[in-house]
Protein backbone atom coordinates (compact mmCIF):
# COMPACT_ATOMS: atom_id res chain seq x y z
CA UNK A 1 0.00 0.00 0.00
CA UNK A 2 1.30 3.31 -0.49
CA UNK A 3 1.92 5.50 2.49
CA UNK A 4 -0.36 7.83 2.84
CA UNK A 5 -0.85 11.24 5.36
CA UNK A 6 -3.85 13.08 5.18
CA UNK A 7 -3.67 16.08 6.93
CA UNK A 8 -7.53 17.23 8.00
CA UNK A 9 -6.66 21.51 7.68
CA UNK A 10 -8.37 24.06 10.11
CA UNK A 11 -9.84 26.01 7.87
CA UNK A 12 -11.25 22.74 6.12
CA UNK A 13 -12.81 21.85 9.64
CA UNK A 14 -14.45 24.99 10.23
CA UNK A 15 -15.47 26.64 7.55
CA UNK A 16 -16.03 24.02 4.91
CA UNK A 17 -18.54 21.13 3.87
CA UNK A 18 -18.42 17.43 3.30
CA UNK A 19 -17.73 17.73 0.00
CA UNK A 20 -14.26 19.59 1.27
CA UNK A 21 -13.19 16.46 3.35
CA UNK A 22 -13.59 14.22 0.50
CA UNK A 23 -11.84 16.55 -1.58
CA UNK A 24 -8.56 16.81 0.62
CA UNK A 25 -8.57 12.78 1.29
CA UNK A 26 -8.85 12.21 -2.41
CA UNK A 27 -6.07 14.49 -3.23
CA UNK A 28 -3.90 11.54 -2.54
CA UNK A 29 -2.77 9.54 -5.49
CA UNK A 30 -4.90 6.14 -5.48
CA UNK A 31 -7.00 6.68 -2.67
CA UNK A 32 -10.14 6.88 -4.17
CA UNK A 33 -9.93 3.38 -5.55
CA UNK A 34 -8.57 1.76 -2.31
CA UNK A 35 -11.51 3.93 -0.29
CA UNK A 36 -13.72 2.10 -2.59
CA UNK A 37 -12.78 -1.10 -1.72
CA UNK A 38 -13.28 -0.97 1.80
CA UNK A 39 -16.24 -2.38 3.72
CA UNK A 40 -17.37 -1.21 6.75
CA UNK A 41 -19.94 -1.92 9.62
CA UNK A 42 -22.03 0.29 11.49
CA UNK A 43 -23.67 -1.24 14.94
CA UNK A 44 -26.08 1.61 15.71
CA UNK A 45 -27.96 1.89 19.43
CA UNK A 46 -30.80 3.08 17.89
CA UNK A 47 -32.00 5.10 14.34
CA UNK A 48 -34.70 6.78 15.95
CA UNK A 49 -36.00 10.74 16.96
CA UNK A 50 -33.49 13.16 15.45
CA UNK A 51 -30.63 12.43 17.01
CA UNK A 52 -30.65 8.60 15.60
CA UNK A 53 -31.65 9.95 12.21
CA UNK A 54 -28.64 12.75 12.00
CA UNK A 55 -25.88 9.81 12.98
CA UNK A 56 -27.06 7.03 10.47
CA UNK A 57 -27.41 9.95 7.67
CA UNK A 58 -23.61 10.93 8.90
CA UNK A 59 -22.25 7.46 8.78
CA UNK A 60 -24.05 7.09 5.17
CA UNK A 61 -22.98 10.30 3.54
CA UNK A 62 -19.23 9.69 4.88
CA UNK A 63 -18.96 6.02 3.45
CA UNK A 64 -20.57 7.82 0.26
CA UNK A 65 -18.26 10.67 -0.09
CA UNK A 66 -15.50 9.30 0.94
CA UNK A 67 -15.49 5.45 -0.49
CA UNK A 68 -16.41 1.66 0.46
CA UNK A 69 -19.77 -0.44 1.45
CA UNK A 70 -21.73 -0.04 4.62
CA UNK A 71 -24.04 -2.49 6.96
CA UNK A 72 -25.80 -1.42 9.12
CA UNK A 73 -28.16 -2.58 11.97
CA UNK A 74 -30.61 -0.70 14.93
CA UNK A 75 -30.79 -2.55 18.34
CA UNK A 76 -33.42 -0.39 19.52
CA UNK A 77 -31.77 1.24 22.50
CA UNK A 78 -31.34 -3.14 23.93
CA UNK A 79 -27.93 -3.25 24.50
CA UNK A 80 -28.00 -7.20 24.25
CA UNK A 81 -29.31 -7.30 20.85
CA UNK A 82 -26.57 -4.30 20.20
CA UNK A 83 -23.61 -7.38 21.77
CA UNK A 84 -25.55 -9.90 19.67
CA UNK A 85 -25.33 -7.55 16.43
CA UNK A 86 -21.72 -6.37 16.97
CA UNK A 87 -20.90 -10.23 17.34
CA UNK A 88 -22.51 -10.83 13.65
CA UNK A 89 -20.96 -7.92 12.22
CA UNK A 90 -16.99 -9.23 13.73
CA UNK A 91 -18.31 -12.49 11.85
CA UNK A 92 -18.28 -10.95 8.83
CA UNK A 93 -15.04 -9.10 9.37
CA UNK A 94 -15.52 -5.52 8.59
CA UNK A 95 -12.10 -3.41 7.88
CA UNK A 96 -13.48 -1.05 10.57
CA UNK A 97 -16.62 -0.95 12.93
CA UNK A 98 -18.65 2.06 13.94
CA UNK A 99 -20.65 1.85 17.01
CA UNK A 100 -23.30 4.29 19.00
CA UNK A 101 -23.69 2.60 21.83
CA UNK A 102 -27.14 1.97 23.64
CA UNK A 103 -25.90 1.45 26.79
CA UNK A 104 -22.02 1.74 26.47
CA UNK A 105 -21.17 -0.05 29.86
CA UNK A 106 -23.14 -3.18 28.30
CA UNK A 107 -21.19 -3.62 24.82
CA UNK A 108 -18.16 -2.96 26.15
CA UNK A 109 -17.32 -6.95 26.57
CA UNK A 110 -18.41 -7.25 22.31
CA UNK A 111 -16.62 -4.05 21.63
CA UNK A 112 -13.18 -5.95 23.11
CA UNK A 113 -14.35 -9.10 21.43
CA UNK A 114 -14.41 -6.79 18.01
CA UNK A 115 -10.74 -5.23 19.25
CA UNK A 116 -9.37 -8.31 19.75
CA UNK A 117 -10.76 -9.85 16.16
CA UNK A 118 -8.51 -7.05 15.13
CA UNK A 119 -11.06 -4.99 13.69
CA UNK A 120 -10.57 -1.25 14.37
CA UNK A 121 -13.56 0.34 15.96
CA UNK A 122 -14.82 3.97 15.85
CA UNK A 123 -17.32 5.34 17.92
CA UNK A 124 -19.69 8.03 18.30
CA UNK A 125 -22.31 9.88 20.84
CA UNK A 126 -20.87 8.00 23.70
CA UNK A 127 -17.60 6.86 25.01
CA UNK A 128 -17.00 2.77 25.98
CA UNK A 129 -15.27 2.07 29.29
CA UNK A 130 -12.29 0.34 29.21
CA UNK A 131 -11.94 -0.51 25.89
CA UNK A 132 -9.35 0.69 23.74
CA UNK A 133 -11.31 1.80 20.64
CA UNK A 134 -9.41 4.14 17.77
CA UNK A 135 -11.38 7.13 18.16
CA UNK A 136 -14.62 8.64 20.00
CA UNK A 137 -16.21 11.53 18.64
CA UNK A 138 -18.53 12.76 21.44
CA UNK A 139 -20.79 15.75 23.07
CA UNK A 140 -18.99 17.53 25.82
CA UNK A 141 -21.82 15.65 28.00
CA UNK A 142 -21.05 17.61 31.27
CA UNK A 143 -20.98 20.60 29.88
CA UNK A 144 -23.91 20.25 28.21
CA UNK A 145 -25.49 19.60 31.39
CA UNK A 146 -23.94 22.42 33.18
CA UNK A 147 -24.69 25.16 30.00
CA UNK A 148 -28.71 24.18 30.32
CA UNK A 149 -28.84 24.77 33.87
CA UNK A 150 -27.07 28.08 34.17
CA UNK A 151 -29.50 28.82 31.48
CA UNK A 152 -32.54 28.07 34.26
CA UNK A 153 -30.85 29.40 36.87
CA UNK A 154 -30.16 32.75 34.92
CA UNK A 155 -33.94 32.84 33.63
CA UNK A 156 -35.28 32.21 37.42
CA UNK A 157 -33.01 34.85 38.85
CA UNK A 158 -31.07 32.46 41.23
CA UNK A 159 -34.18 31.25 42.88
CA UNK A 160 -37.25 28.65 42.07
CA UNK A 161 -38.21 25.15 42.70
CA UNK A 162 -37.20 22.84 39.79
CA UNK A 163 -38.09 19.10 38.91
CA UNK A 164 -35.56 17.03 36.47
CA UNK A 165 -36.18 14.25 34.25
CA UNK A 166 -32.92 11.95 33.91
CA UNK A 167 -31.35 9.36 31.58
CA UNK A 168 -29.15 7.42 33.76
CA UNK A 169 -28.63 3.84 31.91
CA UNK A 170 -25.93 5.32 29.64
CA UNK A 171 -22.51 6.50 31.39
CA UNK A 172 -21.90 9.35 28.87
CA UNK A 173 -25.94 10.75 29.08
CA UNK A 174 -25.61 10.04 32.70
CA UNK A 175 -22.58 13.15 32.69
CA UNK A 176 -25.09 15.72 31.87
CA UNK A 177 -26.71 15.18 35.35
CA UNK A 178 -23.52 15.72 37.19
CA UNK A 179 -23.04 18.42 35.01
CA UNK A 180 -26.59 19.92 35.62
CA UNK A 181 -25.46 19.21 39.71
CA UNK A 182 -21.96 21.13 39.50
CA UNK A 183 -23.89 23.99 38.40
CA UNK A 184 -26.77 23.86 40.95
CA UNK A 185 -23.91 24.20 43.73
CA UNK A 186 -23.77 28.17 42.87
CA UNK A 187 -26.99 28.49 43.51
CA UNK A 188 -28.22 27.19 46.55
CA UNK A 189 -31.75 28.94 46.27
CA UNK A 190 -32.84 26.38 43.25
CA UNK A 191 -34.42 23.66 45.46
CA UNK A 192 -35.08 20.35 43.18
CA UNK A 193 -38.64 19.25 44.21
CA UNK A 194 -38.91 16.53 41.52
CA UNK A 195 -36.94 14.06 39.92
CA UNK A 196 -38.08 10.82 37.82
CA UNK A 197 -35.54 8.61 35.94
CA UNK A 198 -36.40 7.16 32.09
CA UNK A 199 -35.98 3.31 32.51
CA UNK A 200 -36.29 2.15 28.69
CA UNK A 201 -38.18 -1.35 30.05
CA UNK A 202 -40.20 0.64 32.28
CA UNK A 203 -44.41 1.85 31.79
CA UNK A 204 -44.40 5.24 32.48
CA UNK A 205 -43.44 7.43 29.46
CA UNK A 206 -41.64 11.26 29.94
CA UNK A 207 -45.55 12.69 28.94
CA UNK A 208 -46.80 10.99 32.15
CA UNK A 209 -43.77 11.78 34.56
CA UNK A 210 -44.35 15.08 33.61
CA UNK A 211 -48.03 15.04 33.94
CA UNK A 212 -47.57 14.02 37.30
CA UNK A 213 -44.53 16.72 38.15
CA UNK A 214 -47.18 18.89 37.76
CA UNK A 215 -50.05 17.61 39.18
CA UNK A 216 -47.82 17.48 42.73
CA UNK A 217 -46.42 20.65 42.22
CA UNK A 218 -48.40 23.69 41.38
CA UNK A 219 -45.85 26.13 41.89
CA UNK A 220 -42.66 24.70 40.04
CA UNK A 221 -40.74 27.06 37.76
CA UNK A 222 -38.86 24.81 35.36
CA UNK A 223 -37.99 20.98 34.06
CA UNK A 224 -34.36 20.46 33.19
CA UNK A 225 -34.52 17.48 31.05
CA UNK A 226 -31.26 15.15 30.22
CA UNK A 227 -32.38 15.01 26.42
CA UNK A 228 -35.23 16.57 23.63
CA UNK A 229 -37.75 13.58 23.93
CA UNK A 230 -38.29 14.12 27.71
CA UNK A 231 -38.50 18.19 27.07
CA UNK A 232 -40.52 17.97 24.27
CA UNK A 233 -43.18 15.58 25.54
CA UNK A 234 -43.01 17.77 29.27
CA UNK A 235 -43.56 20.79 26.57
CA UNK A 236 -46.99 18.91 25.82
CA UNK A 237 -47.75 18.29 29.44
CA UNK A 238 -47.09 21.64 30.32
CA UNK A 239 -49.35 22.89 27.31
CA UNK A 240 -52.52 20.81 28.85
CA UNK A 241 -51.92 21.73 32.71
CA UNK A 242 -51.99 25.39 31.17
CA UNK A 243 -48.72 26.15 32.64
CA UNK A 244 -47.43 28.73 30.28
CA UNK A 245 -44.61 30.39 32.26
CA UNK A 246 -42.88 27.28 32.63
CA UNK A 247 -39.38 26.70 31.32
CA UNK A 248 -37.99 23.87 30.02
CA UNK A 249 -34.85 22.48 28.67
CA UNK A 250 -33.69 19.89 26.28
CA UNK A 251 -30.51 18.39 24.98
CA UNK A 252 -30.09 16.87 21.69
CA UNK A 253 -30.77 19.45 18.96
CA UNK A 254 -33.33 18.33 15.80
CA UNK A 255 -36.20 19.82 13.68
CA UNK A 256 -38.74 18.38 16.46
CA UNK A 257 -37.23 20.35 19.20
CA UNK A 258 -36.80 23.15 17.21
CA UNK A 259 -40.19 23.53 16.15
CA UNK A 260 -41.18 23.83 19.82
CA UNK A 261 -38.80 26.54 20.64
CA UNK A 262 -39.51 28.52 17.54
CA UNK A 263 -43.25 28.21 18.69
CA UNK A 264 -42.54 29.63 20.67
CA UNK A 265 -43.08 27.51 23.67
CA UNK A 266 -42.37 26.35 27.25
CA UNK A 267 -39.36 24.47 25.68
CA UNK A 268 -36.81 27.80 25.26
CA UNK A 269 -33.33 25.93 25.12
CA UNK A 270 -32.03 22.78 23.62
CA UNK A 271 -27.97 21.73 23.38
CA UNK A 272 -27.87 20.94 20.09
CA UNK A 273 -25.25 18.21 19.37
CA UNK A 274 -23.30 17.51 16.03
CA UNK A 275 -24.38 14.06 15.24
CA UNK A 276 -24.03 14.05 11.89
CA UNK A 277 -20.19 15.31 12.12
CA UNK A 278 -19.64 12.75 15.02
CA UNK A 279 -20.63 10.04 12.53
CA UNK A 280 -18.77 11.66 9.49
CA UNK A 281 -15.36 11.89 11.86
CA UNK A 282 -15.97 8.02 12.72
CA UNK A 283 -15.65 7.34 8.88
CA UNK A 284 -13.09 9.68 8.15
CA UNK A 285 -10.51 8.86 10.70
CA UNK A 286 -11.47 5.00 9.83
CA UNK A 287 -10.03 5.50 6.61
CA UNK A 288 -7.45 7.68 7.82
CA UNK A 289 -6.16 4.85 10.34
CA UNK A 290 -6.22 2.24 7.40
CA UNK A 291 -4.42 3.94 5.07
CA UNK A 292 -1.35 4.27 8.24
CA UNK A 293 -2.30 7.29 9.56
CA UNK A 294 -2.48 8.55 12.95
CA UNK A 295 -5.76 9.72 14.49
CA UNK A 296 -7.38 11.26 17.54
CA UNK A 297 -8.42 8.78 21.01
CA UNK A 298 -11.17 11.79 21.50
CA UNK A 299 -12.75 14.13 19.75
CA UNK A 300 -15.37 16.64 21.20
CA UNK A 301 -17.55 18.22 18.58
CA UNK A 302 -19.81 21.23 18.75
CA UNK A 303 -23.01 22.02 20.92
CA UNK A 304 -25.14 24.47 20.08
CA UNK A 305 -27.07 26.48 22.58
CA UNK A 306 -30.06 26.69 20.24
CA UNK A 307 -33.08 29.52 21.24
CA UNK A 308 -35.72 30.89 19.60
CA UNK A 309 -33.95 33.93 18.33
CA UNK A 310 -31.75 31.51 15.98
CA UNK A 311 -34.66 30.25 14.80
CA UNK A 312 -36.17 32.90 13.21
CA UNK A 313 -35.46 32.08 9.45
CA UNK A 314 -36.25 28.89 9.79
CA UNK A 315 -35.37 25.31 11.17
CA UNK A 316 -32.20 24.39 9.59
CA UNK A 317 -31.77 20.42 10.04
CA UNK A 318 -28.96 20.53 8.74
CA UNK A 319 -27.32 22.77 10.75
CA UNK A 320 -24.58 19.58 12.23
CA UNK A 321 -23.41 19.12 8.80
CA UNK A 322 -19.03 20.31 9.00
CA UNK A 323 -19.36 24.13 8.17
CA UNK A 324 -23.41 24.50 8.27
CA UNK A 325 -23.53 25.97 11.59
CA UNK A 326 -20.80 28.68 10.61
CA UNK A 327 -23.04 29.17 7.11
CA UNK A 328 -26.18 30.37 9.85
CA UNK A 329 -24.10 32.08 12.32
CA UNK A 330 -24.25 29.62 15.16
CA UNK A 331 -21.01 29.75 17.52
CA UNK A 332 -20.75 26.56 19.32
CA UNK A 333 -21.73 26.95 23.11
CA UNK A 334 -19.62 23.99 24.48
Amino acid sequence: MTEFQFNLSRRALMGGTAALFAAQYFSASGARAEAGSRNFAAALGWTTYDSGRHLQDGFAAAVAELGGNLTTTDAGFDAKVQSDQIDSLIASKPDALFITPADAVAIAPAVQRAITAGIPVFCADSAVPGVAVNTTAMSNNFGMGSYSCEYIAKALNGKGRIARVLLPQNESWDQRTLGMEWTLRRYPDIKIVADWAFALAGNVTPRQAVDNILTANADIDAIWCAWDGAAVEGTLAARAADRPNLIITGIDGGSQAFSYIAGPSQLKLSMAQSFYEMAYLAVLYAHQHLAGGKTPRLVITPTYAVTETMLKDGLPDDFDVPGRAAELGWTRAV
